[in-house]
């Protein structure tokens, strides 16, 4: 049983502060207590960290929420400083007030396109080979090989969206991306242009005569730019996500028409009412009801918006990856993501929970390649592709192959589970620890955890067939998820550190 601890508000404040420059190591001079903390660019497992810490600190565990409802460091502090002279933990309610009624979001209500969004003012011009291509999500890790196929595949310079004080730190910071993963080629460095500016923001952040010159300019258009946070609502990430994709949507349409190639999730289909059915790549996701993750609710409200601009006369073409993993070829992959941390932390503690669960994940360079090409096929305009994995596999078949390799690991109903993880799992030692308040955090009406969201039973059985026939004439193939593929994957994650096979 934790004891609740006394702290002042300025104590947790110097903490807080101190243990996100730690995050994203930076000093603590370039903290701005009164600065959102989404706008720092945290991720889910740093905002678990925080969390985390916080707990250690305090004595009991927040919400995850609140580093949105409280969304800065002083406003953050300043509530919890009041936590800890009540007589139970905050629990989040979805607002800020305990005064207030928690509002529904009606996600249908949500998907309204400026109407001034319309290409029909615009001259239709679209060229067979673009010059200049305008890339969201450059920073990314799915952006990333994005880019690189772009420049091996075209002729074009890459203008790439980025946060950055100014354009030599953007240029930076794609550069770094693309080292990171291997993928960085010094011949086609000066075809990598930074635009600095924020999807959050009006205009991408640009201004008017910048975005009016991009939008004579660009010939054709990549969004795959979004704020990935498993732990943020709707709210928090709807700037970013939603009214991005819109401001994408606006440069497409102005001055002359610019196709728009836009990644959205096979997350859309995450409603309760497509679970155990079959979805196909045309089929319409009317449903929105049972989305409870915020990030799935926005990429939900983007799509619609890119569908409403495709009715309006747009040139889209839709991409829909699942979770992504590794390079199927190098391995190389985000050691920071769910799965890697999941697996893990798994591995430390020597079991996973026994769920009905399928790995659909598809490699990184399949989905990179896939939607280049694509995108460069005129029969693909108008349509939706699926790049879900067309062969996933069981979990338990990933716990078979961790033992062939000498893991002692077993699968261990939830509930034993989630206690393992409670009352064994102390430390940051372990990645488990930091995600405790998500995977323990309960979501739902029905008072389900992310592990619960996502069994087999609740989900779709999601299509890729008009993908594959698309990909027929193409070299392009998703690597089975075999022994060779875990193999790559372990051989890399075991190289960089990221797992110990002591």
């Amino acid at each position: 049983m934790t004891i609740k601890q006394s702290f002042t508000a300025d104590d947790i404040q110097v903490f807080l502060v101190s243990n996100l420059a730690k995050l994203l190591g930076v000093s603590t001079d370039e903290i701005d207590v009164k600065e959102h903390l989404e706008n720092y660019g945290l991720d889910s497992a740093q905002a678990m960290i925080l969390v985390s810490n916080l707990e250690k600190l305090l004595g009991f565990q927040p919400s995850p929420l609140l580093l949105w409802h409280y969304p800065n460091i002083e406003a953050l502090s300043q509530r919890l400083a009041e936590e800890v002279q009540e007589d139970s933990p905050i629990q989040d309610t979805g607002v800020t007030s305990s005064n207030a009624a928690p509002s529904i979001l009606d996600l249908g209500a949500e998907a309204v396109l400026d109407p001034t969004i319309h290409p029909g003012a615009a001259s239709n011009v679209l060229v067979g080979e673009p010059k200049k291509i305008f890339l969201t999500g450059g920073t990314g890790f799915l952006g990333a090989f994005v880019i690189r196929e772009l420049l091996q595949e075209t002729n074009a310079d890459i203008y790439c969206l980025v946060r950055a004080a100014n354009a030599e730190e953007g240029k930076s910071k794609l550069q770094n991306n693309l080292q990171q993963y291997a993928i960085w080629q010094e011949e086609f460095n000066s075809r990598i242009i930074p635009i600095v500016g924020d999807l959050s923001q009006p205009l991408l952040g640009l201004g008017s005569e910048q975005f009016q010159f991009l939008a004579a300019n660009i010939d054709t258009i990549y969004h795959s730019g979004a704020l990935l946070n498993y732990v943020f609502p709707y709210s928090a990430l709807k700037a970013a996500n939603v009214l991005g994709t819109q401001e994408v949507l606006r440069l497409a349409c102005q001055i002359k028409v610019k196709p728009v190639h836009y990644v959205s999730s096979v997350a859309v289909f995450e409603s309760t009412a497509y679970a155990g059915k079959v979805v196909k790549e045309q089929d319409e996701f009317n449903h929105w009801e049972g989305i409870y993750l915020g990030y799935s609710q926005t990429k939900w409200v983007a799509e619609k918006l890119v569908k409403i601009a495709r009715d309006r006369g747009l040139p889209v073409t839709i991409y829909r990856p699942p979770l992504i993993s590794g390079d199927s070829t190098t391995g190389i992959c985000n050691t920071h993501d769910f799965i890697n941390l999941m697996t893990k932390g798994c591995l430390q503690m020597g079991s996973f929970p026994d769920v009905d669960y399928m790995l659909d994940m598809s490699p990184v360079d399949y989905v990179s390649k896939a939607i280049v090409y694509l995108s460069r096929q005129k029969q693909s305009i108008g349509k939706a592709f699926n790049l879900q994995h067309p062969q996933p596999a069981a979990l338990k078949m990933l716990i078979e192959w961790i033992r062939s390799f000498g893991y002692s690991v077993e699968m261990i109903p939830y509930e034993k589970w989630q206690s393992e993880l409670i009352n064994n799992v102390s430390s940051v030692d372990n990645p488990l620890y930091t995600l405790r308040p998500f995977l323990l955090e309960r979501w739902s009406d029905e008072q389900l955890t992310i592990p619960d969201l996502y069994l087999q039973a609740r989900r779709p059985h999601i299509s890729c067939q008009d993908t594959l026939v698309a990909l027929a004439g193409s070299s392009i193939v998703c690597h089975p998820i075999d022994s060779q593929l875990f193999m790559t994957y372990t051989a890399y994650l075991i190289q960089s550190g990221f797992l110990n096979i002591a």
